[in-house]
């Protein structure tokens, strides 16, 4: 298979744990190249349920190689937990699961002060971060005041180098009005994480490098979605890194001229967690029937997800920024029992029709969706094993959202399981 980026195309939660899973059968390699443990893929393989936090969705398969890039920002005692959770499940991880030396470490400080600062202001205003530690972590990366995985490998020295980092956040959590960290209970257990992980920790460049002089097949896992991107996302209301196409290349340092083509995940509707402007959210009997019949519950914080209608204005967004090639569209299942479904083509903003992406998040929260109403199909999909076999209004809602973004379809999955996906163009 081509070098493939995978990214989600709206707000993450597209269901890319299960494409991703799907498409592993035909690479050797699955690197994941941003995000933290703030981003969950749930993969669901006959009667057993995956949550994966840090660790690619890839591992899932025998024999595969897994990297977890130098873009991602690791929380070792959580990638300690994963590891020690799938080996419980029987999977295989040392040889088979690697980690960059150049990876930036999570610590317990960032964490605090992430809750610290995502406390609701004297305007009320959050931005509804997972209080995972995250942006603070890619914050000291960018401030050049980070550890990286590498600096564990020797024990000793990492344990005082976060020691006088301890002592130095602690005088700004004080400030912020939280409580100063102990540091002899946070050093603990980073040195059992440290000992645990080294066997892992490597420079994983020279293999990326010399997987593709091999003409190995590499698939390059992203998280969250395109409208959380740090730049071209819904700013503020964004993760901290940069979860498009382009963050294949910096987060795991293997060329933009190796990848092939991008397939991007979307929703056959459109979900959204946290804070921010939403145009096509529902918030009537229909919005809680996609949250519903869709389980839309955050894999990794259980938050409730919002629901509302597919908005073609962000995925041809998306598509443009991302250069997607295929489209893996993802619970059209979810559709199955309404009557009428909505699509949203374009906006009305201050008197003006949009049909591209306002850049202003304060513009965007004033856009108001412009509908088309398509008919349902009222029957189930979920036992669909062929595209041709699809009610004849739900093939036509997924060739309408082709012809609307400009994109192929190349996977159409009806269904939580690995079998319920229709292979169409890919």
């Amino acid at each position: 298979m081509p070098n493939t980026v995978l990214i989600g195309a709206q707000w993450g939660d597209e269901g890319k744990g299960k494409v991703i899973d799907v498409m592993t059968e035909e690479v050797d390699l699955v690197v994941r190249y941003q995000g933290g443990n703030n981003a969950g893929h749930t993969v669901e393989i006959g009667d057993e349920k995956y949550v994966l936090h840090l660790i690619p969705s890839g591992i899932l398969h025998d024999g595969k190689l897994c990297i977890i890039g130098n873009g991602v920002v690791v929380d070792p005692s959580a990638l300690k937990k994963e590891i020690e959770d799938l080996e419980e499940r029987k999977f295989q991880m040392q040889g088979r699961l690697f980690v960059s030396d150049r990876a930036h470490v999570v610590f317990p400080y960032h964490r605090e002060l992430d809750i610290a600062r995502e406390k609701p202001s004297a305007e009320g205003e959050t931005i509804g971060t997972t209080k995972r530690g995250i942006g603070p972590a890619y914050g000291d990366k960018s401030s050049r005041r980070g550890l990286r995985m590498g600096d564990m490998l020797d024990t000793q020295v990492f344990l005082e180098l976060v020691k006088a980092r301890i002592e130095e956040n602690n005088r700004i959590l004080v400030a912020l009005g939280a409580e100063a960290l102990d540091a002899s209970a946070v050093l603990s257990p980073l040195r059992e994480a440290a000992e645990f992980l080294r066997p892992y920790i490597v420079d994983t460049l020279p293999m990326l490098n010399d997987a593709v002089a091999a003409g190995k097949s590499i698939l390059f896992e992203g998280a969250q979605g395109t409208m959380l991107d740090i730049d071209f996302g819904t700013y503020p209301y964004v993760t901290s890194s940069n979860a498009t196409a382009g963050g294949a290349c910096t987060g795991s340092g293997v060329p933009p001229h190796r990848i092939d083509r991008v397939v991007a995940v979307v929703k056959a509707y459109t979900t959204r967690v946290g804070e921010g402007p939403f145009p096509t959210e529902l918030e009537d009997d229909v919005g809680a029937h996609l949250s519903r019949e869709g389980h839309e519950f955050g894999a990794t914080t259980g938050r409730p997800r919002r629901c509302g209608w597919f908005d073609a204005v962000v995925a041809r967004y998306s598509a443009a920024l991302n250069g997607a090639d295929y489209w893996a569209i993802t619970k059209l299942d979810v559709l199955d029992q309404l009557e009428t479904i909505k699509i949203c083509v374009a906006y009305e903003c201050d008197g003006e029709r949009v049909e591209n992406m306002p850049g202003d998040v304060r513009r965007f929260g004033r856009c108001v969706p412009i509908y088309e109403e398509v008919p349902g199909w009222k029957s189930s999909t979920t036992t669909v094993t062929r595209y041709e076999d699809l009610p004849a209004n739900a093939r036509a809602y997924v060739e309408r959202l082709s012809e609307l973004t400009g994109v192929a379809v190349g996977l159409l999955s009806v269904g939580p399981q690995r079998s319920s996906t229709l292979r169409i163009a890919l």
